[in-house]
């Protein structure tokens, strides 16, 4: 097949996280020249797909004909749903279909279908792929492990983000905040021994003061018995 004219399925479960694949798809993946397949396993028990939608229960399943009108109820509202996840699609001009099956076991389905329709990659959505999302163990997990493991083609597995609003984009990109570099502080201790440092030394200063002080006078004392010493020869020597 030529690399320039893909083959694209994009496995959808009608739920949040699979339009916002599509959407991804859209953005970050799909090229014009591409054929996609939005590709739908639609459960084959009606009740089992029921909490994707406002479905109408109360008609009588016993009745063949009352269940056979719920079934294409159901079908009904599984083409409108996949035809309002290609929105994406239709606004970015990329050539699609809608491809439907009945299966009751979606994972092994979605990868013989892909398979059989030998496309070039899956993509698919990566929180909450069926009806139990809220589960920890949601069929999305054991679906997107198994496609992962037993597609023959590339899967794209794309993780639906925390916050509802976010543009879909090729990957989660954080940003880092630099932490502002503390001042080196002085500890406490430091503070009052460097303190304390400083008045000995203010003292140590003070007394050196004193003591130059004190030895000047010393030596004023001396110099001046000196010169009366020095006074005293002298009249000694006139009066002989």
């Amino acid at each position: 097949m030529d690399v320039g004219n893909r083959k694209i399925a994009i496995a959808v479960d009608l739920s949040d996280e699979s339009a916002f694949a599509v959407k991804w798809a859209v953005l970050n993946y799909l090229r014009p020249s591409d054929n996609v397949i939005l590709l739908h396993v639609r459960p084959t028990s009606v009740l089992y797909g029921a909490d994707w939608g406002a479905i109408d229960l109360s008609v009588d399943t016993s009745d063949e004909e009352s269940h056979q009108k719920l079934e294409d109820h159901f079908d009904a509202f599984t083409s409108s749903k996949a035809s309002d996840l290609a929105q994406p699609l239709v606004e970015g001009n990329v050539p699609f279909k809608i491809h439907i099956v009945k299966d009751h076991d979606m994972k092994e389905r979605i990868c013989l279908e892909v398979e059989r329709l030998g496309v070039n990659a899956v993509i698919m959505g990566s929180r909450g792929f069926g009806a139990s999302k809220r589960n920890c163990k949601s069929r999305l997990g054991s679906v997107s492990d198994y496609c992962v493991r037993h597609c023959v083609c590339p899967v794209v597995v794309v993780r639906f983000p925390e916050e509802p609003e976010a543009v879909p984009s090729p990957d989660h990109i954080a940003v880092l905040h630099e932490v502002p570099e503390e001042e080196e502080g002085v500890p406490e201790d430091q503070d009052q021994s460097s303190d304390g440092a400083e008045e000995e030394e203010q003292v140590d200063d003070v007394q050196k003061e004193q003591r130059k002080d004190g030895a000047q006078e010393e030596k004023q004392v001396h110099v001046q018995k000196d010169e009366q010493r020095t006074d005293v020869v002298q009249e000694e020597k006139e009066q002989i």
